[in-house]
This record gives structure tokens, sequence and C-alpha cells, in this order.
């Protein structure tokens, strides 16, 4: 009888043995473009907790939940190399435009970072809900306790992901904000003082997570700040590992010249460049993107690491206050209102917008002086309320007497008394480069997709203003127009450009590719019918045929339907040992 039992017992332990645990997830039958680049092939994906656990044929492997993923692509989650969704994920973490499009993780920190918040920014009031960036919503009225109370970037990660977000994020530190911080609204070049001072306190982003740092030259801040700063800067980002992302300081007549200043700065301070949203935003130099290329191939055979990004339109988002020239942003929006209130600075204005500023990209002369070419995408005050979404010329139109009247006004004046009206703010979407040149761009190996867009929401808080429709359909375009209608594109490689490249490009290395053991961000679509809907007179539309998107092991979108689960996470750059030696390239940095 003892002898019996113990048979029994052993035949059901290894009963039991022989069963193996449930995977939490598998996804069945699905076309698997894993991120590489590789070719697609047919299989299943299994998920157990946060990470991808096996690859292949699973038919009989038991799971708690089974996607049928037959006649579906089975791909990474998308990486957004380019996010202006720095405070908006404070007030809602669900980042319903970005999941809907098929997006995981968020790159954030363009030139304006959350972080950190210390001298001269820590004593002002919280900001408007987003960053002042280049593609940044304006004036969506974040509630005061969006802004935080952190002073670090580590202090941003942490209450993202203390409230709930459903997308991972990672950042950059912004040159803008690092200004900002040691010398306010002060448009001169940082002295020696201040340049340490900005090191100080990008070493301590670095060591809180920050990717490396970020710049927008072209703003008024950044023009007096010169190669030789910033390949200061950049080498403390070197001692991390970081990158050297860039807003070029002129996309216009000088493009070429801020392009070989990026290639410069990358090589003198030994890291690797990225610059964001690659284009020729001036008339007079498009179809020239062929020598920018050349330039950029021939970097690399020198062994200069810059690689690009580009977002899938021909129409960028920025601001009206950018046709004013640098000078008269001194002090602030309230000193640049009394500058257009002035006659006689306005008179001045008027010359400089016209004809141009050396070294500074106009945005009036950019599109050949059409306002027809300027579309409003900021939410506008009741007064302008019935001018939202429309162009510029039609703005001026209707604040302009009406015809037969025997007034006749400039309409730059009625420009700036708009720009005054509206606070000095006005967020914008210029019409300023060609398709065939983002085209050619997009072709390179080395050229990645980012949306320079936010996540919003076509409901609620989040439905602000008139923004670019980058910020619902992105990468939805690239799959639905780039790949499947155009064929500009192999499926193999535009979902490369989307995950693994970006990935890559800034040192997350167990994300973008669909692989075991790595964190399973998965995001599930239908090839057929993946599209964006968001335009630019209706940009309030979710994506269509992206069906499912995984973060970290959990669905947060399943069916088309947003779960409201907030797996995401803050993805923090490693940090580099302490004892890494300071580059010798800062010896070879002189004042000016």
């Amino acid at each position: 009888m003892v002898l019996a039992a113990l048979v029994g017992l052993a035949t059901a332990s290894r009963g039991q043995e022989a069963r193996p645990r449930p995977y939490d997830i598998v996804i069945r039958g699905g076309t698997i473009v894993d991120g590489t680049g590789n070719p697609w092939f047919e299989g299943d994906l299994a998920i157990r907790g946060d990470r991808i656990a096996a690859i292949g044929r699973l038919d009989d492997a038991p799971t708690n939940r089974t996607i049928d993923a037959h006649g579906l692509v089975v791909a990474p989650g998308f990486i957004d190399i380019h996010s202006h969704s720095d405070m908006l994920l404070l007030r809602d973490g669900d980042a319903q435009s970005k999941v809907h499009d098929g997006v995981t993780t968020e790159v954030l920190g363009e030139d304006t970072s959350a972080g950190p918040r210390k001298g001269k920014v820590a004593a002002r009031p919280a900001g408007n809900g987003a960053p002042a960036g280049n593609g940044a919503p304006a004036g969506n009225g974040a509630p005061a306790e969006s802004a935080g109370s952190w002073t670090t970037l580590g202090g941003y990660f942490d209450s993202l992901e203390a409230r709930g977000i459903s997308v991972n994020v990672a950042s950059y530190v912004g040159l803008g904000t690092l200004l900002e911080c040691v010398q306010g609204d002060s448009l001169a070049r940082p002295d020696r003082a201040g340049r340490e001072a900005m090191k100080v306190l990008l070493d301590e982003a670095m060591r809180d997570g920050a990717l490396g740092l970020s710049t927008m030259l072209a703003a008024p801040r950044e023009l007096a700040v010169t190669t030789d700063d910033v390949v200061e800067l950049a080498t403390v980002v070197r001692r991390y590992g970081g990158l050297y992302s860039t807003h070029l300081r002129n996309e216009g007549t000088e493009v070429l010249a801020a392009v070989n200043e990026a290639i410069e700065i990358g090589r003198r301070a030994g890291v690797p460049v990225d610059i964001i949203h690659l284009k020729i935003a001036d008339q007079s130099l498009w179809h020239h993107m062929g020598e920018i290329i050349a330039l950029i191939k021939q970097a690399r055979r020198e062994g200069v690491n810059v690689q690009t990004n580009v977002y899938p339109y021909t129409r960028g988002n920025n601001n009206l206050v950018t046709i004013i020239p640098p000078w008269a942003h001194e002090g602030g929006k309230d000193a640049l209102i009394a500058r257009l209130k002035d006659p006689q600075a306005r008179e001045r204005l008027k010359r400089e917008i016209r004809s141009g500023l050396p070294g500074w990209y106009d945005h009036y002369t950019a599109v050949g002086g059409d306002w027809s070419r300027m579309l409003i995408s900021a939410r506008l005050s009741p007064a302008h309320r019935k001018f939202e979404g429309q162009t510029m010329d039609r703005v001026i139109a209707g604040l302009s007497p009406p015809p037969g009247s025997g007034a006749s006004p400039d309409p730059l004046d009625v420009f700036f008394d708009f720009l005054v009206a509206e606070g000095g703010s006005v967020g914008t979407i210029y019409a300023h480069h060609t398709e065939e040149d983002m085209n050619l761009a997009l072709l390179q190996p080395w050229c990645s997709i980012g949306s320079d867009g936010s996540a919003m929401a076509v409901e609620g808080p989040l439905r602000a203003g008139h923004p670019h429709p980058r910020s619902f359909g992105t990468f939805s375009r690239v799959l639905g127009c780039y790949v499947r209608e155009r064929r500009l594109l192999r499926l193999e490689d535009a979902i490369r450009k989307m995950t693994s490249l970006n990935a890559s490009k800034v040192g997350i290395v167990d994300r973008g590719i669909l692989r075991p053991g790595l964190f399973a961000d998965v995001t599930i679509f239908d090839p057929e019918h993946v599209a964006d809907r968001a335009t630019y007179l209706d940009p309030f539309r979710y994506s269509v045929g992206i069906r499912y998107v995984l973060v970290n092991g959990q669905l947060v979108l399943d069916g088309e339907q947003h779960t409201h689960a907030h797996p995401g996470r803050a993805l923090r750059h490693p940090r580099r040992p302490d004892s890494l030696p300071v580059p010798h390239h800062e010896a070879g940095v002189k004042d000016r």
C-alpha cells in the first residue's frame, strides 16, 4: 500500500511538472515583422509578465488570453523619437492619440525639457501644459499641479510614474531649459560662469537618466549660443554615452551650413548626432535635399555618427511669433508685446521681416510672404475664436476694414495687432517644404520617423486648439500612405524606422525588436486598412487599423479600444561610471 501510494504520488508530480505554466498572452498566427528590417514570417508570440517569452509555433501552448492575429502584422511598439507630450501626460496619462497610432514609447525634451526647474525657472509660475517647444501645442490650460513640484528631470520621471501613463517615456535635457535656468529671458550668449552652471545642471540631468542634450538653435534664445558653446556642453553628454539631438540653426536659406555645424559638433565632441525633422523649409532651396544627404554620407564615411528623423508631412508646426526678428524677443513676452505696439519698432520690424536678417530663419520669406500658407493651429481668445483652423490671409482679411471703406492697412500691421491681442503667441502650421525632398530623406537608411506631435485626445481637456495632424496620425500615415499606397518603403524597412532604429539612436537596448527576453511592447495592425484620418482642417481623428497595443506586456489598446491601463515607465538612460575621464575635446573650446 505504501509503495503504491509513493508511485501514485510520483506519477502525479511528473504530471504536474509536464504541464507548463500558462503564458499571460499568446498572439497567434500573425505576420511577424521583428523590427530589424529582416523579412516577415508567420508565427506566434507569447508574453509572460512584462517580457516576450517565446516566438515561433506555439500551437499547444496554454495561455490566459489569446489574440487572433491572422491577417494582421505583429510589430514592435512604435518609438516616437520626437514628441512634445512632456506636460500633457501629467494631465492625461492615457496618451490616446499616440496609443491609437501604435506608439508605445515617447521621447521628450526637444530643447525645452520638464527638468531641471532650478535657478530662474524655479522662481516662475507653472507652465501651461506643454513645453514651449517647436511642435508643442500652445495654451492648453494645464492645471497648476501638472507643472509639478519637482526640481530635477529625475523628479519629473518619478511624477509621471506615480500618476500613471499608458506609454513609456524617455527624455533629453533641453538647451533652452538650461539657458532659462541660468539667465532667464536674456538672449545674450552665456558667459563662462553661465556655461559652467549649465554644465553642472546638464551633468545632473544625465545622472537622472537623460538621453542627451537637445537644442533648437533657430530659437531667439539660442541664436547667440556658438558652436563652441554647444561642443563644450556636448562633451558632458559624451561622458554618459549620450546623444546630441538638434533642431538645426537654420532650415531655410542656410540649411547646408546648419547641417555642417551639427556634423562639426558631433565630430569635435565625440557624440552621436540626430538631426530633428530634416527638411528644406524655404522655397528658394527646394529640391536640394541631395546635397544635404551627400554631406551626411561624407561625414559618416569619416566616422561621425550623424543620423536624422522626419515626419511624413510637408507642413511644419511652429508659432506666428517666429516671424518676429530675434532682437524683439529680448526680455520675454511683455517686452515683445510692448515693441509690437511701438510705431517706430513696427517700421523696423516690417523692413526686417520682408528682407530677412543674416543668420535668422525667417518663416515669412520661407513661404514667399504667402499668408495663405500659414494655418492657425492654436486655441484663440473668444474675440478671435472664429479664426481657429483658418489661414492667415483670411484672418487678415477678416480683421481689416471692408473693401471700399477707403482704408487699406498694411497686412503686417494687422498681423502685429492680432499677435498682441493673442498675448504674443499663436500656434501655426506652415506649408514650407516639399514631398520630393521629404521622400528622399525618408529613404535613407539612417533616417527614422518621429511625429513632432503631442499626446492629445478627441474629447476632454486634451482636445485643445487646432493641432497639426501628426499628433494623431504619423505612424499610421507611414504604413497606409508610404508603404501600402505609394510603395515608397518596404513594410519591414518602415517598421525598422519606427522601432529599432529609434531605439538604437537613443540607447534603448531592450525594446524596439521582437525577441524573447525583451520587453513586450507590441503593436498589432491590419496592413490593408491601417490609415491616418487626421487632416489639417479636421485634426481630431484617431487613426484606424491599429488593433492592439501592448506596453510592458499589458494591453492598452484592445480591439481598437483604449483600456485606460497605465503600465508605462520612465526609461532612464543608464549612468556611466563616475571615474570615466573627461574627454580632451574640452581643451580645444575657445571663448569668442
